[in-house]
């Protein structure tokens, strides 16, 4: 029997083969797993609460430019105007740099939106202007800022470089320049004054002043009492050490910021404490981390 075929029927589809579910290899499973641990902590920590995005420092890798990337990488899939937790770990670093890398932010939450800074460990020096720029700064027993001290790095007679405290050199001239003005004809006074370099002096008064300037802008925006908080941010008598530790009572009570506290037994600093060790464990001292729930990049 010869089969026919209707030679104007509709050609019957061919059957695609079954999709094969795309999936990570286990070695790079096994390879990532560190991070993949820390972004589900931080989807954990997101529940009801704003995103989370992360920058932390080793104590050798100060605030520069190139923080830039990680920053944009972190703020990419952000819905402009949404409210923003920054866990911020830093030993401070370039003051150009981290008004930037503040600016990107606050851009992102909108000039009305909600920023809140979270300092698990300490945030120092431009660190602190950085935090200077949210509504408010998360801190616990373990937390702390630093006075606004900017660092300069010069060549010393070796050709070494040298960090310089601005704060501090200044303060040395002024103290030089009065001593010389109460007793012109002491030849130690004239020996110690002349020790300072005018070009050095100039560049460090422009460093304190656009120290100053950009955080009381930033102050400014947050209806704080900006030219008292910077002053007593700057004061060398009230902060003689770079280093030295300002705590949550500090910070809110004698300098007048919008801390909130949770003590180290609350369950959620728990959760930030846990997200920062690990944070700290992945890198050298010299690098940082920025991470989301989204986003992991070392540099």
């Amino acid at each position: 029997m010869t089969e026919t075929r209707d030679v104007n029927a509709e050609p019957q589809p061919i059957a695609a083969p079954p999709q094969r579910v795309i999936e990570k290899t286990p070695m790079f499973t096994a390879m990532n797993a560190a991070r993949y641990q820390r972004q589900s902590l931080i989807r954990d920590i997101e529940i009801n609460r704003p995103r989370l995005l992360c920058y932390v420092a080793g104590n050798k890798a100060p605030v520069d430019r190139i923080d830039t990337t990680g920053f944009v990488d972190m703020l990419h899939n952000v819905t402009p105007g949404d409210p923003i937790d920054l866990m911020l770990h830093t030993p401070g670093g370039d003051v150009d740099a981290a008004e930037k890398l503040i600016s990107l932010v606050r851009n992102a939450t909108g000039e009305d939106g909600q920023l809140r800074v979270i300092v698990p460990d300490y945030a120092k020096s431009a660190g602190t202007l950085m935090a200077l720029g949210a509504n408010s700064i998360l801190m616990s027993d373990s937390s702390e800022l630093g006075p606004i001290d900017p660092q300069v790095v010069l060549k010393d007679g070796n050709g070494n470089d040298m960090n310089h405290s601005v704060l501090t050199y200044l303060n040395a001239y002024e103290e030089a320049a009065e001593a010389l003005r109460e007793k012109p004809d002491d030849p130690a006074n004239r020996i110690t004054f002349e020790k300072f370099d005018p070009t050095v002096v100039r560049k460090f008064k422009s460093v304190r002043q656009r120290a100053r300037l950009f955080a009381e802008n930033l102050l400014k925006r947050r209806g704080a009492n900006f030219s008292k908080i910077a002053s007593k941010l700057m004061d060398i008598d009230i902060f003689p050490s770079h280093g030295q530790m300002i705590g949550w009572e500090a910070a809110r009570e004698d300098i007048g910021l919008p801390v909130e506290y949770l003590p180290p037994t609350d369950s959620i600093w728990r959760k930030y404490w846990s997200l920062y060790c690990h944070l700290r464990l992945a890198i050298e001292s010299e690098q940082r981390i920025f991470e989301s729930n989204y986003v992991s990049l070392i540099m």
